[in-house]
């Protein structure tokens, strides 16, 4: 199957473009604090593949998770109307 219709399925199914950034540090450097960035499509509020990548990192990387914020955004929404205020020409 296309990627592209994969895709369109699972926005279409209700799942968002999710990033994860997760503030984390290795056992051996405490006092270095490490940025990994994450992006998924997800189904909010619950967000299962955000949570099921949490537990394979805790149970296979070594590094100890210091704290994890996500962002997530509808993709397929209402467009948004705005009236113009004015007029630019191009010649």
């Amino acid at each position: 199957m296309d990627d592209t219709l994969c895709e369109m399925e699972l926005k279409l199914k209700g799942y968002r473009l999710t990033t994860a950034e997760i503030l984390y540090y290795m056992p051996d450097h405490p006092d270095l604090l490490q940025s990994f960035l994450w992006q998924t499509y997800d189904l909010a509020p619950k967000f299962p593949r955000v949570h099921k990548f949490l537990i394979f990192w805790k149970d296979e990387i070594e590094a100890a998770i210091h704290s994890v914020r996500l962002a997530s955004s509808a993709l397929i929404k209402p467009s948004e109307f705005r009236p113009v205020d004015g007029e630019f020409r191009l010649h």
